[in-house]
């Protein structure tokens, strides 16, 4: 019997709200509404998928982007999204402000920047849609 359930990642970074709206764009997760909060006393803000938390981000002051694949920060972590063409995906993610990594280890996946430096992948998907993502 497991001893607790996985619920979903916590990201560090600068800007909750920034973030979350980049991955929103990226992946359709649905932006958690803010009600009266003022936006820039956000410490924590999550994406929903289905009214549950899906990926969430934490403000931290001293924010250190990662410089993988080298260098003295490691990438910490990292995000993958199932894609059908990554020719198309690679369009709309550098449109919402991703940058490609330098380095591509495969043809059937490639490897971009966020807003903030973490890595993230698209991976290449034919059935895309089995997992309910068109």
């Amino acid at each position: 019997m497991p001893i607790a359930k996985y619920s979903y990642p916590a990201i560090d970074c600068p800007d909750p709200l920034a973030l979350a709206e980049f991955y929103s764009k990226l992946s359709g997760l649905a932006m958690e509404p803010l009600g009266d909060f003022d936006p820039e006393k956000v410490t924590w803000y999550c994406l929903l998928r289905n009214g549950e938390e899906a990926i969430c981000f934490q403000k931290i002051s001293n924010y250190v982007a990662p410089t993988w694949p080298e260098g003295a920060v490691p990438q910490q972590m990292h995000l993958d999204f199932h894609v059908k063409d990554l020719d198309l995906a690679e369009e709309r993610v550098l449109a919402l402000g991703a940058t490609k990594s330098p380095f591509q280890s495969a043809t059937n996946f490639r490897v971009y920047f966020d807003l903030i430096g973490h890595p993230f992948c698209l991976i290449l998907n034919a059935n895309v849609e089995m997992f309910g993502f068109s």
